[in-house]
């Protein structure tokens, strides 16, 4: 008999093992890049006072974002469970930080970003025709509104639509940004660089201000919004131990080596003057730029934005279905529908919560809001990383990373976190507030053990009878026809 071919090394280098790489860095790299560029740029020229600090906020941002996800990458392994850091404050510092994180997410954090991606949407598609003004703040409310209810009904309706989508829409940002940045290389060779000698680039256009550097910080953290998106999927990730990290080290400076250049690109085209008084950065660079072929930018913005707003939609049903099955959320939240599979009650509530969210067109104060309270549990998630260090010394690590990487990163946090809070209180109090209204939710809803049955009964009779059967389904029959 023809002699046994002994099989590979368990961890040798296959094709299969190096597409499976790829794959898994492309999407974390897909999942990161979206809207953020697109409308970040201004928010941290707008902060950080001048072209060189902003430019040096991307950077610092990347690789404080590159940083934290090592942290998360050795919690993802040592706590093998889907549902990111919500599982691990969970895990480590119990339910109610748990359900606070959850809490957070569910009305500030997911309805906020898809609220920012929308609007954005609404400003690259209707500031083209209003070329001398800024598009009127109803007309960018209702577009936003109309793309958030057409994509909840996509994702309501087919999870194979939801993906197709997804796919054909990711084409959009990868043009863009590929325009921007081979636009901007031109510049450079054409020696139209003038914002970018040391001697201009820090020329103040106005006073610098500590808390405005913070703020500028939170701003580019949006566009680096998604680099924990690994975590929120270790259950169903193959060999996490070595994609994890690897998918870290190759996607987050890939990442930041496109923003920097991006926002190189865009002063190689408009001083930080023209760049603010933009309200669609990269229609301007385009028309200042591309000459006829300008209509290229705003259609591929707008397709990258939807299917932003596709993809936020479409993800955000996994952190619900990972919070029911702790007891944390309404098991109405965590249903689907029978026949098609889509998680119909968290789809409706996310869109609306994100249409509450459109009350304000101020896409900037919304970044702020959302990018406070997601450092906030960001430096909690990383702060547990230590204390799970201190409490269970001897618990297998597969990766386990010095201590100085989070202690770095709780630095960045404590002084992000204090200046941000002195330079917008209101917004950043507000976000604070609504977190805290979940600690009476949490004794009532999950703590509570021994409730009256007439507590019990009123609630599941309302969320699933009242609701989840009457409500829905008649909608939906209607709707789809079912």
């Amino acid at each position: 008999p023809p002699p046994l071919i002994p099989p590979p090394p368990l961890h040798s280098v296959t094709p299969l093992a190096v597409l499976l790489h790829l794959l898994i860095t492309l999407c974390t790299v897909s999942n990161i890049i979206g809207s953020g560029i697109f409308v970040s740029p201004k928010g941290v020229m707008e902060n950080a006072s001048s072209v060189g600090v902003a430019l040096f906020v991307w950077i610092i941002t990347g690789v404080i974002t590159a940083i934290g996800a090592l942290c998360y990458a050795e919690l993802g392994v040592t706590i093998p469970k889907s549902g990111g850091d919500y599982s691990y404050v969970k895990d480590i510092f119990g339910g109610l930080a748990g359900f606070l994180r959850l809490w957070i997410a569910v009305l500030v954090i997911y309805p906020t970003n898809q609220a920012v991606i929308a609007l954005t949407f609404s400003n690259y598609v209707l500031q083209p025709l209003f070329p001398t003004c800024f598009p009127p703040e109803n007309g960018l409310r209702l577009l936003a509104a109309v793309c958030l209810l057409l994509l909840t009904w996509v994702n309501c309706s087919s999870v194979r639509w939801a993906t197709r989508v997804q796919d054909i829409f990711t084409a959009g940002k990868l043009l863009a940004l590929a325009l921007i940045i081979i636009m901007g290389i031109v510049q450079i060779c054409k020696g139209e660089y003038y914002w970018l000698e040391p001697a201009n680039a820090f020329e103040p256009f106005q006073e610098y201000d500590v808390g405005l550097i913070a703020l500028a910080f939170l701003q580019g953290s949006f566009a680096y919004g998604g680099w924990n998106f690994l975590n929120y999927v270790t259950e169903e990730l193959v060999d996490p131990y070595v994609n994890l990290p690897r998918a870290i080290f190759i996607s987050i400076p890939l990442v930041t080596f496109v923003y920097v250049f991006a926002n190189i690109a865009y002063v190689t085209a408009m001083s930080p003057q023209e760049l603010l008084a933009s309200n669609a950065v990269a229609v301007t660079f385009g028309e200042k730029l591309l000459g006829v072929m300008s209509w290229i930018m705003p259609i591929s913005v707008a397709l990258s934005t939807f299917g932003g707003v596709n993809g936020s939609l479409f993800t955000s049903s996994r952190l619900f279905f990972a919070g029911a099955r702790e007891g944390h959320l309404p098991s109405l939240l965590a249903m689907i529908h029978l026949k098609r599979c889509t998680p119909i009650p968290a789809l409706l509530f996310t869109c609306l919560s994100t249409l509450l969210m459109l009350c304000t067109s101020d896409m900037y104060t919304l970044i702020n809001y959302v990018g406070f309270i997601n450092y906030l549990f960001y430096g909690v998630t990383v702060a547990g990383q230590i204390v799970l260090r201190i409490k269970q010394p001897d618990m297998h690590r597969p990766i386990k990373i010095s201590l100085i990487w989070p202690v770095i990163y709780l630095l960045f946090w404590a002084f992000l976190l204090i200046f941000s809070l002195y330079s917008e209180p209101v917004v950043c109090g507000i976000g604070l507030a609504i977190m805290l209204t979940g600690v009476p939710v949490y004794f009532l809803g999950v703590y509570w053990d021994n409730k009256p049955q007439c507590f019990d009964a009123f609630v599941s009779k309302f969320a699933r009878r009242g609701l989840g059967r009457v409500v829905l389904r008649q909608l939906f029959d209607s709707l789809f026809g079912m």
